[in-house]
């Protein structure tokens, strides 16, 4: 499954182009594009697999998760 960041992504190396997630999302459901979800999951899906790539590859790989300090654009106001 495709998420709107991903097809950002895309959209941004192809095209050279920058959009926000929400429009992507808008572009896309304008094109006629929909959320879709499997309605079962894949019978080739390994589960133990998928378990060990958690633990040890996605660790490393995954982003800090803090985010930018908030700070004023304003000249007139003090951070």
């Amino acid at each position: 499954m495709w998420t709107a960041a991903r097809v950002r992504t895309l959209i941004g190396r192809k095209f050279h182009m920058s959009y926000s997630v929400s429009g992507v999302t808008r572009l896309l459901h304008r094109m006629g594009y929909s959320v879709q979800m499997p309605a079962r999951p894949a019978a080739e899906r390994d589960e133990d697999a998928v378990t060990a790539w958690r633990e040890v590859t996605w660790q490393e790989v995954k982003p800090s998760g803090r985010r930018p300090a908030r700070s004023s654009a304003s000249r007139t106001k003090r951070a």
